[in-house]
Formats: structure tokens, C-alpha cells, sequence
């Protein structure tokens, strides 16, 4: 955002505020506007983000074909519908085709599309499609749970419930004890 946009969503929000009923001139509301169009740029951030730069030379060629797992990759994103936060975390796999990422890549990715106005659906798609896109493996494999402020403070209410969503690609779609050890492998307490 421009310099010029955050001072447009400030004021914005400061009418926000007055339609609430609120008097953004008090202190405790005196910078909220400034300091919400300052979030909302962080938070939608990725709409920016240049994905060939943030995998950048990290890509190495390896005589591999097992199984990369990263799992419990925590997760912040505000749902498009009402502008409220999901949290969770992601679990990606992929097999590997003479290529690999570095690890730290996969967070980062996952950040740059959670950083957007999303649905936990697409999210998870993108970040399925980006890795098959960039590493051109045998498979990839996506699982987000995410807990939704939208259900949990508002509407239903109900404050355990969580939405889990995959996507399989490559040999994770088309061989089942492959989805079967990625499923096996993720559903796993941790040891350490």
C-alpha cells in the first residue's frame, strides 16, 4: 500500500468507528486508524509478494524420490468473507523429481498466500499449485487445519470445531499408499 492508500484506509476506518458509536478522538482510539490500515497492510501483504523472488536460488538438483515433509506450519490469515482471522496450521509433502526447496521456502510460501483475503480452500490449493509449479515433482500434498474467529465469535458460535482441507496432487491423487503414508505420517504425535 502507498503511503496515500494507508491514509485513505485510516480515515475509513476512523468513520468506521463513528458509525459505530465510538469517538475516535478519545485516547485509546486516537491512533487506531493508523494502526489498523497498518495491520491490514501487513496482513494482505502478500497480494505483493513475488513468488519466483522468494524462492530465489533454492532450488538444488537431488537424486532423490522419498518423501519431504514439513508439518505443523502455523498459519495466520483473515477470512474474505468478514474480515475475521483463521489460524491454523498447514502439513506439505512432496516427492521429489530431481529437485528439492529449501525448507524455509515452504513457511514462506504458505505465508504469502495466508496473507491475503482468503478462503481456506483456495489457500490451500495455491500453495499445492505453486509447489508443482516451481519444483514440477511426482506429487504434492497439502493439509490445512484452521480454527475460524468467523464461527467461533460470531454466527454458530462453536468455539472447538476446526476446518481441515487437502489437496493431493501427482502420485499423491493416483496412489493411494502414498496419500496413506502422507496421512499416516502427519496424524503423528510429534516425539521431541
Amino acid at each position: 500500500m502507498t503511503d496515500d492508500i494507508l491514509k485513505q484506509v485510516a480515515a475509513r476506518t476512523r468513520e468506521t468507528l463513528e458509525l459505530l458509536g465510538e469517538h475516535p478522538d478519545r485516547e485509546g482510539l486516537k491512533e487506531t486508524p493508523k494502526r489498523h490500515a497498518k495491520a491490514l497492510q501487513y496482513l494482505t501483504s502478500g497480494y505483493t509478494a513475488d513468488i519466483d523472488k522468494i524462492v530465489g536460488n533454492a532450488l538444488f538438483t537431488e537424486d532423490t524420490r522419498e518423501m519431504v515433509i514439513v508439518r505443523d506450519i502455523e498459519l495466520f490469515s483473515l477470512c474474505e468473507h468478514h474480515l475475521l482471522p483463521f489460524h491454523g496450521r498447514a502439513h506439505v509433502a512432496y516427492i521429489p523429481n530431481g529437485k528439492i526447496i529449501g525448507l524455509s521456502k515452504i513457511p514462506r510460501l504458505i505465508d504469502v498466500y495466508a496473507r491475503r483475503l482468503q478462503v481456506q480452500e483456495r489457500l490451500t490449493h495455491q500453495v499445492a499449485d505453486t509447489l508443482m509449479r516451481v519444483l514440477q515433482p511426482q506429487g504434492v500434498a497439502v493439509i490445512i487445519e484452521a480454527f475460524h474467529l468467523c464461527m467461533m465469535m460470531r454466527g454458530v458460535e462453536k468455539q472447538s470445531s476446526f476446518t481441515t482441507t487437502s489437496s493431493m496432487q501427482g502420485v499423491f491423487r493416483e496412489d493411494a499408499r502414498t496419500r496413506k503414508e502422507f496421512l499416516h505420517l502427519v496424524s503423528r504425535p510429534r516425539t521431541f
